[in-house]
Protein backbone atom coordinates (compact mmCIF):
# COMPACT_ATOMS: atom_id res chain seq x y z
CA UNK A 1 0.00 0.00 0.00
CA UNK A 2 1.34 3.26 -0.30
CA UNK A 3 1.18 6.48 1.24
CA UNK A 4 -1.52 8.72 1.18
CA UNK A 5 -1.35 11.23 -1.27
CA UNK A 6 -3.27 14.69 -0.49
CA UNK A 7 -4.73 16.88 -3.39
CA UNK A 8 -6.82 20.00 -3.72
CA UNK A 9 -9.30 18.43 -6.16
CA UNK A 10 -9.70 14.97 -7.72
CA UNK A 11 -11.29 14.79 -11.19
CA UNK A 12 -12.09 11.30 -12.28
CA UNK A 13 -12.28 10.89 -16.19
CA UNK A 14 -9.89 12.23 -18.40
CA UNK A 15 -12.15 13.04 -21.38
CA UNK A 16 -12.35 16.54 -22.82
CA UNK A 17 -14.27 18.26 -19.83
CA UNK A 18 -11.90 16.54 -16.99
CA UNK A 19 -8.86 17.33 -18.46
CA UNK A 20 -9.78 21.15 -19.86
CA UNK A 21 -11.12 21.74 -15.79
CA UNK A 22 -7.81 20.04 -14.63
CA UNK A 23 -5.41 22.29 -16.98
CA UNK A 24 -7.12 25.34 -15.81
CA UNK A 25 -7.00 24.64 -12.50
CA UNK A 26 -3.30 23.94 -12.47
CA UNK A 27 -2.53 27.38 -14.09
CA UNK A 28 -4.31 28.44 -11.27
CA UNK A 29 -1.99 26.60 -8.41
CA UNK A 30 -4.76 24.83 -7.55
CA UNK A 31 -2.58 21.09 -6.87
CA UNK A 32 -4.71 18.83 -8.71
CA UNK A 33 -5.03 15.29 -9.94
CA UNK A 34 -6.87 13.14 -12.91
CA UNK A 35 -7.94 9.79 -12.74
CA UNK A 36 -8.54 8.82 -15.96
CA UNK A 37 -10.01 4.64 -16.34
CA UNK A 38 -8.57 4.64 -19.64
CA UNK A 39 -5.61 5.65 -22.26
CA UNK A 40 -4.48 8.69 -24.23
CA UNK A 41 -3.86 6.88 -27.91
CA UNK A 42 -1.81 8.56 -30.77
CA UNK A 43 -4.61 10.34 -33.60
CA UNK A 44 -3.59 8.71 -36.81
CA UNK A 45 -5.23 7.35 -39.81
CA UNK A 46 -8.79 7.17 -41.11
CA UNK A 47 -11.18 9.99 -39.00
CA UNK A 48 -12.33 8.83 -36.15
CA UNK A 49 -16.63 8.63 -35.75
CA UNK A 50 -17.18 11.02 -32.64
CA UNK A 51 -16.63 14.32 -33.75
CA UNK A 52 -17.46 17.77 -32.07
CA UNK A 53 -18.80 21.15 -33.23
CA UNK A 54 -16.40 23.22 -31.57
CA UNK A 55 -17.73 26.77 -31.25
CA UNK A 56 -15.99 30.43 -30.74
CA UNK A 57 -16.21 29.90 -27.19
CA UNK A 58 -15.43 26.74 -26.93
CA UNK A 59 -12.26 27.71 -29.31
CA UNK A 60 -11.31 30.22 -27.13
CA UNK A 61 -11.55 28.05 -24.02
CA UNK A 62 -8.97 25.51 -25.51
CA UNK A 63 -6.86 28.29 -26.79
CA UNK A 64 -6.68 30.14 -23.53
CA UNK A 65 -5.24 26.63 -21.70
CA UNK A 66 -2.97 26.23 -24.03
CA UNK A 67 -4.33 23.04 -25.89
CA UNK A 68 -5.31 24.37 -28.97
CA UNK A 69 -2.14 24.52 -30.40
CA UNK A 70 -1.45 21.00 -30.10
CA UNK A 71 -4.00 19.88 -32.18
CA UNK A 72 -3.33 18.10 -35.14
CA UNK A 73 -4.62 20.11 -37.75
CA UNK A 74 -4.51 18.32 -40.51
CA UNK A 75 -7.45 16.52 -39.27
CA UNK A 76 -9.50 19.72 -38.19
CA UNK A 77 -12.73 20.65 -40.47
CA UNK A 78 -13.09 24.62 -39.99
CA UNK A 79 -16.50 26.02 -41.62
CA UNK A 80 -17.49 29.20 -42.53
CA UNK A 81 -21.22 28.53 -43.61
CA UNK A 82 -24.10 26.93 -42.20
CA UNK A 83 -27.65 25.52 -44.14
CA UNK A 84 -30.16 24.39 -42.32
CA UNK A 85 -33.84 23.35 -44.81
CA UNK A 86 -36.98 21.35 -44.31
CA UNK A 87 -36.81 17.88 -46.52
CA UNK A 88 -39.18 19.03 -49.25
CA UNK A 89 -40.13 21.61 -47.42
CA UNK A 90 -39.91 25.15 -48.18
CA UNK A 91 -38.05 26.29 -45.85
CA UNK A 92 -34.49 27.24 -45.58
CA UNK A 93 -31.82 29.64 -43.27
CA UNK A 94 -28.20 29.78 -44.81
CA UNK A 95 -25.24 31.68 -42.11
CA UNK A 96 -22.07 32.63 -43.17
CA UNK A 97 -19.13 33.87 -41.09
CA UNK A 98 -18.61 37.20 -43.06
CA UNK A 99 -21.65 38.41 -42.05
CA UNK A 100 -21.45 37.91 -38.49
CA UNK A 101 -17.82 39.15 -38.92
CA UNK A 102 -16.05 36.07 -37.95
CA UNK A 103 -13.24 34.32 -39.87
CA UNK A 104 -15.45 30.85 -39.08
CA UNK A 105 -18.48 29.62 -37.79
CA UNK A 106 -16.56 26.98 -36.15
CA UNK A 107 -14.62 23.52 -35.93
CA UNK A 108 -15.46 19.70 -36.58
CA UNK A 109 -12.34 17.81 -34.61
CA UNK A 110 -12.53 14.53 -33.76
CA UNK A 111 -13.15 14.11 -29.72
CA UNK A 112 -9.51 11.62 -29.92
CA UNK A 113 -7.48 15.11 -31.56
CA UNK A 114 -9.03 17.25 -28.51
CA UNK A 115 -8.23 14.74 -25.87
CA UNK A 116 -4.73 14.38 -27.35
CA UNK A 117 -4.77 17.93 -27.41
CA UNK A 118 -4.88 18.50 -23.48
CA UNK A 119 -3.18 15.72 -22.37
CA UNK A 120 -0.04 17.39 -23.96
CA UNK A 121 -1.01 20.24 -22.82
CA UNK A 122 -1.50 18.98 -19.68
CA UNK A 123 1.72 17.00 -19.25
CA UNK A 124 3.22 20.63 -19.08
CA UNK A 125 1.30 21.91 -15.80
CA UNK A 126 3.22 21.55 -12.30
CA UNK A 127 0.19 21.28 -10.26
CA UNK A 128 -1.13 18.53 -12.58
CA UNK A 129 -1.05 14.83 -11.95
CA UNK A 130 -2.58 12.64 -14.65
CA UNK A 131 -2.82 8.96 -14.05
CA UNK A 132 -4.17 6.37 -16.86
CA UNK A 133 -5.50 3.39 -16.48
CA UNK A 134 -6.45 3.51 -12.88
CA UNK A 135 -10.21 3.42 -11.85
CA UNK A 136 -11.54 4.49 -8.56
CA UNK A 137 -12.29 1.65 -6.16
CA UNK A 138 -13.87 3.18 -3.38
CA UNK A 139 -14.93 7.02 -2.77
CA UNK A 140 -16.08 8.11 0.88
CA UNK A 141 -16.88 12.02 1.41
CA UNK A 142 -16.72 12.84 4.45
CA UNK A 143 -17.41 16.38 5.62
CA UNK A 144 -13.91 18.31 5.47
CA UNK A 145 -12.12 15.69 3.04
CA UNK A 146 -12.86 13.00 0.21
CA UNK A 147 -11.10 9.50 0.45
CA UNK A 148 -10.09 7.71 -2.56
CA UNK A 149 -8.73 4.51 -3.31
CA UNK A 150 -7.40 3.53 -6.97
CA UNK A 151 -7.42 0.11 -8.18
CA UNK A 152 -3.52 -0.53 -7.86
CA UNK A 153 -3.98 0.07 -3.80
CA UNK A 154 -2.81 4.05 -4.12
CA UNK A 155 -4.66 5.87 -1.14
CA UNK A 156 -5.56 9.68 -1.60
CA UNK A 157 -7.33 12.49 -0.32
CA UNK A 158 -8.95 15.59 -1.59
CA UNK A 159 -10.90 18.93 -0.51
CA UNK A 160 -13.65 18.33 -3.55
CA UNK A 161 -14.20 15.78 -6.31
CA UNK A 162 -15.13 16.71 -9.96
CA UNK A 163 -16.64 13.85 -11.32
CA UNK A 164 -16.30 14.03 -15.19
CA UNK A 165 -16.36 10.46 -15.94
CA UNK A 166 -19.40 10.74 -18.45
CA UNK A 167 -23.16 10.03 -18.93
CA UNK A 168 -22.89 6.61 -16.56
CA UNK A 169 -21.09 8.32 -13.96
CA UNK A 170 -19.85 6.01 -11.31
CA UNK A 171 -19.22 9.03 -9.44
CA UNK A 172 -22.97 9.82 -9.76
CA UNK A 173 -24.34 6.69 -8.63
CA UNK A 174 -21.78 6.38 -5.85
CA UNK A 175 -23.12 10.14 -4.16
CA UNK A 176 -26.84 8.88 -5.06
CA UNK A 177 -27.87 11.48 -6.98
CA UNK A 178 -31.34 10.89 -8.36
CA UNK A 179 -31.44 11.44 -12.23
CA UNK A 180 -34.16 12.96 -14.43
CA UNK A 181 -33.77 11.45 -17.79
CA UNK A 182 -36.02 10.43 -20.68
CA UNK A 183 -35.56 8.76 -24.40
CA UNK A 184 -35.59 10.69 -27.28
CA UNK A 185 -37.09 7.63 -28.98
CA UNK A 186 -34.18 8.54 -31.45
CA UNK A 187 -31.10 6.54 -32.17
CA UNK A 188 -28.09 8.01 -33.84
CA UNK A 189 -25.94 6.58 -36.65
CA UNK A 190 -22.39 8.20 -37.19
CA UNK A 191 -19.93 7.43 -39.79
CA UNK A 192 -17.60 9.59 -42.43
CA UNK A 193 -18.95 9.90 -45.78
CA UNK A 194 -17.02 10.45 -49.31
CA UNK A 195 -19.13 12.90 -51.27
CA UNK A 196 -19.26 13.63 -55.10
CA UNK A 197 -19.62 17.07 -54.76
CA UNK A 198 -17.02 19.31 -52.20
CA UNK A 199 -18.53 20.70 -48.99
CA UNK A 200 -16.71 23.84 -49.51
CA UNK A 201 -16.41 24.39 -45.34
CA UNK A 202 -20.25 24.59 -45.18
CA UNK A 203 -21.92 22.53 -41.69
CA UNK A 204 -25.32 21.14 -43.37
CA UNK A 205 -28.59 20.16 -41.50
CA UNK A 206 -31.81 18.72 -43.13
CA UNK A 207 -35.23 17.88 -40.58
CA UNK A 208 -37.26 15.43 -41.91
CA UNK A 209 -40.03 13.68 -40.36
CA UNK A 210 -38.43 10.94 -38.77
CA UNK A 211 -35.17 13.15 -37.50
CA UNK A 212 -32.44 15.35 -38.09
CA UNK A 213 -29.60 14.91 -40.58
CA UNK A 214 -26.41 16.71 -40.40
CA UNK A 215 -23.44 16.46 -42.95
CA UNK A 216 -20.10 17.94 -40.29
CA UNK A 217 -17.22 18.91 -43.15
CA UNK A 218 -14.23 17.35 -42.29
CA UNK A 219 -10.23 18.56 -43.45
CA UNK A 220 -10.68 16.83 -46.47
CA UNK A 221 -12.78 18.98 -49.32
CA UNK A 222 -15.05 15.49 -50.07
CA UNK A 223 -15.15 14.11 -46.44
CA UNK A 224 -18.20 14.23 -43.91
CA UNK A 225 -18.72 13.23 -40.58
CA UNK A 226 -22.43 12.52 -40.59
CA UNK A 227 -25.01 12.36 -37.36
CA UNK A 228 -28.15 10.94 -38.65
CA UNK A 229 -31.24 10.85 -35.96
CA UNK A 230 -33.77 8.41 -36.57
CA UNK A 231 -36.64 5.81 -34.44
CA UNK A 232 -35.11 3.16 -33.66
CA UNK A 233 -36.94 0.60 -35.83
CA UNK A 234 -35.34 2.72 -38.51
CA UNK A 235 -31.78 2.88 -37.37
CA UNK A 236 -32.29 -1.14 -37.38
CA UNK A 237 -33.37 -1.05 -40.49
CA UNK A 238 -30.48 1.20 -42.16
CA UNK A 239 -27.62 -0.45 -40.05
CA UNK A 240 -28.92 -4.02 -41.58
CA UNK A 241 -28.65 -2.34 -45.41
CA UNK A 242 -25.62 -3.37 -47.20
CA UNK A 243 -23.30 -0.33 -47.78
CA UNK A 244 -24.83 0.82 -51.55
CA UNK A 245 -28.41 0.48 -50.16
CA UNK A 246 -27.10 2.43 -47.29
CA UNK A 247 -25.34 5.07 -49.48
CA UNK A 248 -28.51 5.47 -51.65
CA UNK A 249 -30.99 5.96 -48.37
CA UNK A 250 -28.79 8.71 -47.48
CA UNK A 251 -28.13 10.48 -50.60
CA UNK A 252 -31.86 10.59 -51.07
CA UNK A 253 -32.40 11.89 -47.46
CA UNK A 254 -30.27 14.46 -47.85
CA UNK A 255 -31.78 15.75 -51.19
CA UNK A 256 -28.41 14.43 -52.92
CA UNK A 257 -27.80 18.13 -51.84
CA UNK A 258 -23.67 16.77 -51.96
CA UNK A 259 -23.98 14.49 -54.61
CA UNK A 260 -23.62 10.52 -54.27
CA UNK A 261 -22.59 9.98 -50.78
CA UNK A 262 -20.49 7.04 -50.10
CA UNK A 263 -19.94 5.26 -46.95
CA UNK A 264 -15.92 5.71 -45.89
CA UNK A 265 -16.05 4.01 -42.26
CA UNK A 266 -18.13 1.76 -40.76
CA UNK A 267 -21.39 2.95 -39.29
CA UNK A 268 -22.01 2.80 -35.79
CA UNK A 269 -25.44 3.67 -33.75
CA UNK A 270 -26.16 4.09 -30.19
CA UNK A 271 -29.69 5.15 -28.31
CA UNK A 272 -30.25 8.77 -27.72
CA UNK A 273 -31.11 10.03 -24.15
CA UNK A 274 -31.57 12.86 -22.41
CA UNK A 275 -29.72 12.93 -18.58
CA UNK A 276 -30.30 15.96 -15.91
CA UNK A 277 -28.83 15.52 -12.46
CA UNK A 278 -30.95 16.63 -9.52
CA UNK A 279 -28.30 17.83 -7.78
CA UNK A 280 -24.83 19.61 -9.91
CA UNK A 281 -23.01 19.93 -6.76
CA UNK A 282 -22.79 18.91 -2.75
CA UNK A 283 -20.49 18.65 0.32
CA UNK A 284 -17.26 17.64 -1.44
CA UNK A 285 -18.67 17.06 -5.05
CA UNK A 286 -19.38 18.64 -8.54
CA UNK A 287 -20.92 17.09 -11.86
CA UNK A 288 -19.31 18.11 -14.58
CA UNK A 289 -20.01 17.43 -18.72
CA UNK A 290 -21.89 14.37 -19.52
CA UNK A 291 -21.84 13.32 -15.96
CA UNK A 292 -24.34 16.11 -15.04
CA UNK A 293 -26.21 16.47 -18.61
CA UNK A 294 -26.78 14.79 -22.38
CA UNK A 295 -28.65 16.61 -24.68
CA UNK A 296 -30.03 15.47 -28.19
CA UNK A 297 -27.22 16.18 -30.92
CA UNK A 298 -29.02 17.77 -32.93
CA UNK A 299 -27.97 21.15 -32.55
CA UNK A 300 -24.32 19.60 -31.48
CA UNK A 301 -24.01 21.57 -28.85
CA UNK A 302 -23.19 18.99 -25.85
CA UNK A 303 -19.38 19.36 -25.78
CA UNK A 304 -19.68 22.89 -26.00
CA UNK A 305 -22.52 22.66 -22.71
CA UNK A 306 -19.65 20.45 -20.81
CA UNK A 307 -16.58 22.95 -22.08
CA UNK A 308 -18.77 25.84 -20.40
CA UNK A 309 -19.02 23.58 -16.94
CA UNK A 310 -15.31 23.56 -17.38
CA UNK A 311 -14.83 27.05 -17.44
CA UNK A 312 -17.34 28.10 -14.88
CA UNK A 313 -15.76 25.43 -12.08
CA UNK A 314 -12.15 27.11 -12.89
CA UNK A 315 -13.51 30.79 -12.55
CA UNK A 316 -15.23 29.53 -9.61
CA UNK A 317 -12.98 27.65 -7.69
CA UNK A 318 -10.12 30.22 -8.94
CA UNK A 319 -12.37 32.56 -6.86
CA UNK A 320 -12.39 30.33 -4.32
CA UNK A 321 -8.62 29.86 -3.92
CA UNK A 322 -8.08 33.76 -3.99
CA UNK A 323 -9.89 34.18 -1.09
CA UNK A 324 -8.63 31.65 0.91
CA UNK A 325 -12.14 29.49 0.83
CA UNK A 326 -12.76 25.84 1.05
CA UNK A 327 -12.93 24.19 -2.06
CA UNK A 328 -15.06 21.97 -1.79
CA UNK A 329 -17.70 23.49 1.33
CA UNK A 330 -21.20 23.58 -0.45
CA UNK A 331 -21.92 26.69 0.64
CA UNK A 332 -19.62 28.15 -1.62
CA UNK A 333 -20.40 26.10 -4.51
CA UNK A 334 -24.21 26.92 -4.41
CA UNK A 335 -23.93 30.24 -7.08
CA UNK A 336 -21.81 27.81 -9.52
CA UNK A 337 -24.77 25.18 -9.67
CA UNK A 338 -27.61 27.22 -10.20
CA UNK A 339 -25.10 28.90 -13.18
CA UNK A 340 -24.79 25.27 -14.61
CA UNK A 341 -28.38 24.02 -13.88
CA UNK A 342 -29.80 27.21 -15.46
CA UNK A 343 -27.98 26.82 -18.53
CA UNK A 344 -28.67 22.86 -18.51
CA UNK A 345 -32.28 23.53 -18.50
CA UNK A 346 -32.39 26.28 -20.89
CA UNK A 347 -30.22 24.13 -23.57
CA UNK A 348 -32.55 20.63 -22.87
CA UNK A 349 -35.81 22.96 -23.69
CA UNK A 350 -34.66 24.08 -26.34
CA UNK A 351 -33.28 20.92 -27.90
CA UNK A 352 -36.70 19.36 -26.93
CA UNK A 353 -39.01 21.91 -28.58
CA UNK A 354 -36.98 21.95 -31.56
CA UNK A 355 -36.95 18.09 -31.80
CA UNK A 356 -40.92 18.46 -31.51
CA UNK A 357 -41.25 21.49 -34.15
CA UNK A 358 -39.30 19.15 -36.40
CA UNK A 359 -40.65 15.65 -36.02
CA UNK A 360 -43.63 14.43 -37.92
CA UNK A 361 -45.43 15.53 -41.21
CA UNK A 362 -48.56 17.68 -39.91
CA UNK A 363 -49.20 20.14 -42.54
CA UNK A 364 -49.52 22.97 -39.71
CA UNK A 365 -46.37 21.88 -37.77
CA UNK A 366 -44.60 21.53 -41.44
CA UNK A 367 -45.66 25.33 -42.67
CA UNK A 368 -45.06 26.75 -39.30
CA UNK A 369 -41.25 25.51 -39.18
CA UNK A 370 -41.38 26.83 -42.77
CA UNK A 371 -42.47 30.12 -42.31
CA UNK A 372 -40.24 30.23 -39.13
CA UNK A 373 -36.84 29.62 -40.82
CA UNK A 374 -37.83 32.11 -43.84
CA UNK A 375 -38.47 34.61 -41.32
CA UNK A 376 -35.02 34.03 -39.74
CA UNK A 377 -33.16 34.06 -42.56
CA UNK A 378 -34.60 37.48 -43.79
CA UNK A 379 -34.58 39.32 -40.44
CA UNK A 380 -31.47 40.33 -39.99
CA UNK A 381 -31.51 40.73 -36.34
CA UNK A 382 -33.29 37.39 -35.51
CA UNK A 383 -30.41 36.09 -37.82
CA UNK A 384 -28.13 37.62 -36.05
CA UNK A 385 -29.22 36.09 -32.77
CA UNK A 386 -29.31 32.71 -33.94
CA UNK A 387 -26.02 32.96 -35.30
CA UNK A 388 -24.60 34.43 -31.61
CA UNK A 389 -26.33 31.21 -30.68
CA UNK A 390 -24.31 29.17 -32.59
CA UNK A 391 -20.79 31.03 -31.65
CA UNK A 392 -21.39 30.33 -27.96
CA UNK A 393 -21.52 33.89 -27.28
CA UNK A 394 -23.89 34.07 -24.51
CA UNK A 395 -24.61 36.92 -22.26
CA UNK A 396 -22.95 35.33 -19.17
CA UNK A 397 -19.79 33.24 -20.34
CA UNK A 398 -16.96 32.48 -18.02
CA UNK A 399 -13.86 34.52 -18.27
CA UNK A 400 -11.50 31.94 -20.23
CA UNK A 401 -14.31 31.33 -23.02
CA UNK A 402 -14.55 35.29 -24.41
Amino acid sequence: MLNTQSYDVAIIGGGMVGLATAIGLAQSNINTIVIDAGSIEPVDGEPRLRVSAINKASQNLLSNLGAWQYLDNSRVGDYDQMEVWTKDGLGSIHFDAESEMESKLGSIIENDNITQALAKRAQECHALTHIQNQKVNNIAFGERECWLTLSDGTSLTTSLVIAADGANSWVRQQSSIPLSFWDYDHHAIVATIKTAEPHNHCARQVFSPEGPLAFLPLNDGHQCSIVWSVPPAKSKQLMAMPPQEFEKSLTAAFDGKLGLCHLDSERLAFPLRMRYARHFAKQRLILAGDAAHTIHPLAGQGVNLGFLDAASIIETLDELKQQDLDLGEYRHLRALERWRKAEAVEMITAMEALKRLFAGDNPIKKAIRDLGLNLVDQFGILKTVFAKQALGQKVKLPRLCK
